[in-house]
């Protein structure tokens, strides 16, 4: 049996780069389309590239999460979204829907927790053998879930060009696993998200600490009994700030066990309808976007009896 691949999109991200990205643009009634607009240049690509047999899209919700609870200031810093950008989200969830993409947002939690869960899930339930997942986003963020089944294709510049990550690119831009970025941002911490981190320690500190340690957890373990690698004023630092480096690392950590009622099969990149997606892009002046609508593959039949299971 040939891989299997499914496409997770990190939603609000892709939005939020293509609102950035892209001039303002309008609809001959005055409507906001630039986010959209850019979005779907950016899904479109995705496809026709990786060829995805399943999708779903996961959104964040406005409302607090978790991590606000633990941490009053978590993303205090960021500037609020613009109204235009925020008026564009019910249309491409509309637009997704109507590609019969299924959509995925929980109250409390982040598109990134969702992501995550589905990801776990996916290998959990590891019915269908070499199952690919890979992570369509705008940022960084999700570096942390690569795997060996598990990649990231990011934005690099605007809205056309992509790069996929994977552990080996991990590897050579950081010199430390995936999975190790939680305990790297932890320390270094993420002006973008407000997370503290530890005062003083930049980059190549943190990398050398994870290098070296391994994970925080082994570095405040082994903080005193190995203090001859630890300069005299880093280790105390790392001392006075202990638990602002384990808060910083519950919020870094994208959680993997949300809540969610997710099916592979409900999932499936199945026939859409084009007539109706054709009128939607006309009312929002998408003419150029009809030529370059996808096609989706038709179900396999011999995965079909498998994902019943789901």
């Amino acid at each position: 049996m040939s891989k299997k691949r499914l496409l997770i999109i990190d939603s609000n991200s892709v939005l939020h780069r293509a609102f950035h990205a892209l001039p303002p643009l309008t609809t001959k009634k005055g409507e906001p389309i630039n986010a959209i607009y850019g979005f779907l240049l950016i899904f479109f690509k995705a496809i026709k590239e990786l060829q995805p047999d399943y999708m779903a899209a996961c959104f964040d919700m406005p409302f607090p999460t978790f991590r606000h609870e633990k941490f009053k200031a978590y993303k205090a810093t960021r500037p609020k979204i613009p109204d235009e950008l925020c008026e564009q989200i019910p249309k491409i969830k509309e637009i997704l829907k109507t590609f019969k993409i299924q959509i995925f947002e929980k109250k409390g939690f982040e598109a990134d927790d969702i992501i995550g869960t589905i990801s776990k899930l996916v290998q959990k339930k590891q019915i269908i053998p070499e199952i690919e997942t890979i992570i369509l986003s705008g940022d960084l963020d999700n570096l942390q879930m690569i795997d060996s089944r598990t990649k990231v294709y990011a934005l690099k510049k605007g809205v056309k060009e992509t790069m996929i990550y994977n552990e080996e690119i991990i590897k050579e831009k950081y010199g430390i696993q995936p999975s190790q970025l939680i305990d790297f941002k932890a320390l270094k911490g993420d002006p973008s998200d407000n997370i503290p981190g530890v005062p003083g320690v930049g980059e190549k500190t943190a990398i050398a600490l994870i290098k070296e340690f391994k994970n925080l957890e082994n570095l405040y373990k082994e903080l005193e009994r190995k203090a001859e690698k630890i300069r005299n004023k880093l280790r105390r630092i790392l001392k006075d700030y202990r638990d602002q480096a384990f808060l910083s690392k519950e919020l870094v950590k994208i959680k993997k066990d949300v809540p969610i009622g997710f099916s592979l099969k409900k999932c499936s990149f199945q026939e859409y309808d084009k007539e109706k997606i054709v009128k939607m892009f006309k009312n929002l002046d998408f003419y150029s976007l009809i030529e370059r609508l996808p096609e989706s593959k038709e179900k396999s039949k011999e995965t079909g009896r498998e994902l019943r299971l789901w």
